[in-house]
C-alpha cells in the first residue's frame, strides 16, 4: 500500500493528462451515482417562464426551450452515458473474449471461419449503421441501445484476443499445463487469459470513450433513451434549433461529451504506456 501511495503521485507528475482524465472520470461517476443529491433541480421540471435563459446564478448553465435546468440535465445525463458505455464495453468484451479465445486456441477451420467469415462480415458494415438498423427495428431504450452498440463492438476485442491467444498458446507454461492433464477451459481461463489481460484492459478503456460517443450519436439521432430522460445526445439535438440565439444549449452538453471521451482516451493511453515495460522504463514509472 505504501509503494502504491508513492507511485500514484509520481505517475500523476509524469503523466498529468492521465491524472486529469482520472479526475474527470471520478467526477462523472460521482454525478452518475449521486445525481438526485447533486443536481440542483429536477431535470424534467418544465418552467416556460424561464425558457432559454442564459447562464446565471440561479441556473449555472442556463435553461433549455422548456425552461429545464441544463446543469441538472447534464448531471443526470452522465448516468446514461456511464451506464450505456460500461454495459457496451462489458458485453462486447465478454463476447470478444469467448469468440477470440476459441478461435485463437483451437485454430484450424474454427479460426478460419471466425477470422475470415464472421469477423470480416461484421467489419464490412459500419458499426453505427448496424446499431441504427437494430434500434430502428427493435425500438429505442437502454437495453436495445446496449445490444445495438455491442453488435459490432465485440469484433475489435475478438481480434485482439485471438492474436494474443495465438501467441500465448505456444508458450512453455501452456505446454506444461497440457502435460499435467489440464483441460482446455482451465488452460484458457487460468493460464492464458491472465497473461494477455494487459492489452485488453487498454482496449476496454479506449472502448469506453467510443461507446460514450456512440451513445451520444444515437441519442442525437433520436434512437437513444426516450424523452424526458436526460441524455447528452438528446440535449444536443434539442439545442441545435437554438444554436445562434441560445448557444449554451449546445455548448455545455458538447463539453460534457468531449470531456468524457477525452478522459477515457487519456486513461487508455496512460495504461498502454504503464503496462508496457519498455515504455514504463522510459518514463521512469
Amino acid at each position: 500500500m505504501s509503494s502504491l501511495a508513492i507511485s500514484l503521485p509520481r505517475a500523476a507528475r509524469n503523466n498529468p493528462l492521465a491524472a486529469t482524465g482520472a479526475v474527470l472520470v471520478v467526477i462523472f461517476v460521482v454525478f452518475a451515482l449521486f445525481a438526485p443529491w447533486i443536481a440542483p433541480q429536477d431535470p424534467a421540471h418544465i418552467d416556460l417562464a424561464s425558457r432559454l435563459m442564459p447562464p446565471s446564478s440561479s441556473h449555472w448553465c442556463g435553461t433549455d426551450e422548456l425552461g429545464r435546468d441544463i446543469l441538472s440535465r447534464i448531471i443526470y445525463g452522465s448516468r446514461i452515458s456511464m451506464l450505456v458505455g460500461s454495459s457496451v464495453v462489458a458485453v462486447s468484451l465478454a463476447v470478444g473474449l469467448i469468440i477470440g479465445s476459441i478461435a485463437g486456441y483451437y485454430g484450424g477451420r474454427i479460426d478460419r471461419f471466425v477470422n475470415v467469415v464472421l469477423m470480416n462480415a461484421f467489419m464490412s458494415f459500419p458499426g453505427i449503421l448496424l446499431a441504427i438498423a437494430f434500434v430502428a427495428f427493435r425500438g429505442p431504450g437502454i437495453f436495445n441501445l446496449v445490444l445495438a452498440l455491442s453488435l459490432g463492438g465485440w469484433v475489435g476485442y475478438a481480434r485482439l484476443v485471438r492474436g494474443q491467444v495465438l501467441s500465448a498458446r505456444e508458450r512453455e507454461f501452456v505446454e506444461a499445463a497440457k502435460a499435467l492433464g489440464a483441460g482446455d477451459l482451465r488452460i484458457i481461463v487460468r493460464h492464458i487469459l491472465p497473461n494477455i489481460i494487459q492489452p485488453i484492459i487498454v482496449q476496454a478503456a479506449i472502448g469506453m470513450a467510443g461507446a460514450i460517443l456512440a451513445e451520444a450519436t444515437m441519442s442525437f439521432l433520436g434512437l437513444g433513451v426516450p424523452p424526458p430522460t436526460a441524455s447528452w445526445g438528446t440535449m444536443l439535438n434539442d439545442g441545435r434549433a437554438h444554436l445562434f440565439d441560445a448557444p449554451h444549449l449546445v455548448i455545455f452538453p458538447a463539453l460534457a461529451v468531449m470531456l468524457a471521451v477525452l478522459s477515457f482516451n487519456f486513461i487508455g493511453d496512460a495504461l498502454r504506456d504503464y503496462l508496457d515495460p519498455r515504455s514504463r522504463m522510459e518514463v521512469g514509472l
